[in-house]
């Protein structure tokens, strides 16, 4: 691998490039879970639910910005029993794929969990909230670096009734709680016309218990933020004005290829569909130390419509990474 990364080498080896192509356009891009990934550089997608070497940090900045603002929580009374469906999921998901530091197991009427990187030594009653120390979704939120949407299948519709949402990039949880599939989409530019959006929402009703699928997205940020919700405009919406002020290293150091694996789970008891969104984050910098990647991420920026463009935010500043990447060869 390329030295003289600016990124941990962990972060970089299992970064979840999300380009297959020169080109890119909305699309479904729905596969099962699980596969591992070949990148240039390492692998990613083993496993639903990912733990790095930012997992701490990680987790002490969602207590932060939950502290700040409680609307990025939110159950809707009737999705009690999908949040327990959610957090055994989750426990399970934990405990298979890092079996030396987490832990499930049943002892008579209780379970009990082990994570032993948090130092949690939990007992508790299924479906009993006061058998934890918080109520189950806002519980395994803090053991987990991936933001959860809870959506609820009925008439015929998808709800997004609850979830946890401490890392949105550019909207905003509070707001959308309650509202349907297609509603929580509106925005998006071309997902509609193209019928993507309609198709998702199809696929997602399709899915059986205990099926796990994943897909990826991704947009440009300024600095290694993952909270930049709509909530938080005025403290980073500034930041695209700003890049095109700072110099060249600096603009390679602070604009961030920021990825979102998302898995869908729908859960085996309460029917729900368990939405994972994992932010991922490297920049240009280490992105351009990767030939593969900086040829690739140059070419899609370069051919991106200005509508995309514009929707993600990117286009005041998408003309420069193009040529910063390029210039980096």
């Amino acid at each position: 691998m390329t030295t003289g990364m600016i990124s941990s080498t962990d972060l970089i080896e299992t970064f979840p490039y999300p380009f297959s192509a020169d080109s890119y356009r909305y699309t479904t891009n729905v596969e099962p879970a699980g596969a591992p990934v070949a990148t240039p550089v390492g692998r990613w997608g083993e496993r639903s639910v990912d733990i790095d070497s930012e997992y701490e940090r990680e987790l002490a900045e969602r207590a932060a910005v939950l502290a700040a603002d409680p609307s990025r929580y939110a159950v809707l009374p009737h999705m009690r029993p999908a949040c327990w469906d959610v957090m055994m999921t989750l426990m399970r998901e934990l405990a298979t794929s890092y079996p030396d530091s987490m832990s499930l197991g049943r002892e008579g009427d209780r379970w009990r969990w082990h994570n032993r990187r948090l130092g949690i030594d939990q007992t508790f009653v299924l479906g009993d909230d006061s058998s934890l120390p918080a109520e189950p979704l806002a519980y395994i939120a803090g053991q987990v670096q991936e933001d959860i949407v809870v959506l609820d299948q009925r008439e015929g519709d998808l709800f997004g009734d609850a979830g946890v949402v401490t890392f949105a990039a550019d909207w905003s949880f509070g707001f959308d709680v309650g509202m349907t599939f297609l509603e929580i989409h509106g925005p998006v530019p071309r997902l509609r016309a193209t019928g993507v959006i309609t198709r998702a929402r199809e696929f997602l009703m399709r899915l059986q218990p205990g099926e796990t699928y994943r897909r990826t997205n991704w947009t440009l940020t300024i600095g290694r933020r993952l909270d930049v919700s709509t909530e938080r405009y005025p403290e980073w919406g500034p930041d695209r004005v700003m890049i095109n002020r700072v110099g060249d290293e600096e603009f390679g150091r602070l604009v961030h290829l920021r990825v979102e694996v998302q898995h869908l789970i729908r859960l085996p008891e309460s029917g729900a569909i368990c939405f994972l969104i994992r932010t991922y984050m490297l920049p240009l910098a280490d992105i351009a130390a990767v030939e593969p990647w900086r040829v690739r991420t140059a070419a899609v920026l370069a051919d991106l419509p200005d509508d995309m463009a514009d929707y993600k935010g990117i286009i005041g500043y998408r003309d420069r990474a193009v040529r910063w990447l390029r210039d980096a060869g």
